[in-house]
């Protein structure tokens, strides 16, 4: 669909209102396999155009899927017994984090991100002249608003990790699962912390993250949900994690960080101890074919997360700056550049581990450049401690 043609026939005061309703449209027909339509498409709705997450009201997703009991209890996953025991070794409590350092988003000597996140004279370039106040002032709008969908997302983690347990079919996993469930109630508490006491400002959900967290809680397969969560949702959050651990000056925040990054990596590690084989050899050819359609559609919903037109909305959204500027502009600023390359990076390579990244699917990869990342480390081949030391020594 042509939105960009359709927009342009409208009158400039009703575009602004028109334009998310039609880019929402646009990701919606972009999509042509039927399963994957039947799979994202109501939570797609529910995002993207109800926007649920944004009604100021809580939200209720319909939860469907079987608890896997065995009253056995047997020792079936020793990598997985192996990952339980480290999760409980690796527990740490959001209290003894330093809370109490000051912390001053506009304060240009200690920032949570450094000017050059952003792309400002992509702003000046079109029309839009901010001076170093503002420019501070922005930025504090953005680490609020990138805490804030890492505040969202954790959320949905914990309840997906809450439902994985129940699901998953291996009793040492359900051990494991239930360490998981205590780590995202953990991130969830110090990440709103931060952005309560610190930063003192929440943004709302983004929508495309929404989508994402609907369409998770409410598919009834438990691989799907390990598949959503495991590797797209906590991959691509281990990568984001990651980078702003290592661009970040302010000391508070980059404890927090280390210590998130180390539960993330074990639950990356998690998705692909449970679904390597379980893609390899327990499924259908025509499974298996849905799986990776759905992955790399949520891949491109992912890589559009970091849009930040919440943001957009707050400073431009009725002034000269257009939703296609700011995506430009966006695209453009080497902060957010930066995460997505990170995210990928340890995306990918995790989808390649699992059987999700063949022959097939591959060229769609490479059409949108994320092919590029197909070579690195899967969570198989790296720990937490291990990313850790390897920010360390980049930075």
């Amino acid at each position: 669909m042509d939105t960009e043609r359709l927009l342009k026939i409208l009158p400039q005061k009703v575009r602004p209102r028109i334009e998310p309703y039609a880019e929402a449209i646009e990701v919606l027909t972009a999509v042509k396999d039927p399963k994957i339509i039947a799979s994202l498409g109501p939570s797609s709705v529910r995002g993207l155009i109800f926007q649920r997450g944004k009604q100021g009201v809580p939200t209720k997703m319909q939860a469907t899927h079987s608890a896997h009991f065995d009253w056995s209890y047997p020792s079936d996953q020793p990598e997985m017994r192996d990952l339980y025991s480290r999760a409980k070794q690796g527990q740490w409590n959001g209290e003894d984090l330093p809370w109490h350092i000051d912390v001053d988003p506009m304060n240009p000597e200690v920032p949570i991100i450094p000017m050059d996140f952003i792309d400002f004279d992509a702003f000046r370039h079109r029309g839009v002249k901010l001076d170093e106040t503002e420019k501070r002032r922005f930025l504090h709008s953005m680490s609020a608003w990138t805490l804030s969908q890492f505040l969202h997302g954790e959320q949905g983690a914990l309840f997906a990790a809450a439902q994985v347990t129940e699901a998953v079919q291996f009793f040492d996993g359900k051990l494991y699962g239930a360490t998981q469930v205590m780590d995202e109630a953990r991130h969830v508490e110090v990440f709103h912390r931060y952005i309560d006491q610190k930063l003192d400002r929440l943004y709302q959900i983004n929508d495309n993250l929404f989508v994402i967290i609907d369409a998770l809680m409410t598919d009834s397969r438990w691989d799907m949900k390990f598949l959503g969560m495991q590797i797209m949702v906590e991959g691509l959050a281990l990568g984001a994690f990651g980078m702003l651990y290592q661009m970040t000056s302010e000391p508070l925040l980059a404890e927090l960080l280390k210590n998130v990054i180390q539960d993330e990596a074990r639950h990356v590690h998690y998705g692909v101890l449970a679904l390597r084989e379980h893609i390899k050899n327990e499924l259908s050819d025509a499974e298996r074919r849905e799986r990776e359609d759905w992955a790399f559609e949520v891949a491109l919903l992912m890589r559009n997360r970091f849009m930040a037109y919440e943001v957009y909305d707050e400073w431009f959204g009725r002034t000269q700056v257009t939703r296609k500027e700011w995506r430009e502009v966006v695209n453009l600023s080497p902060g957010l550049e930066a995460f997505r390359h990170t995210m990928f990076t340890r995306l990918v390579p995790n989808l390649r581990e699992i059987g999700l990244l063949t022959d097939r699917i591959k060229p769609h990869y490479d059409s949108v450049g994320l092919l590029k990342y197909m070579g690195g480390k899967s969570a198989m081949d790296i720990t937490g401690d291990q990313m850790i030391s390897e920010l360390d020594t980049a930075a």
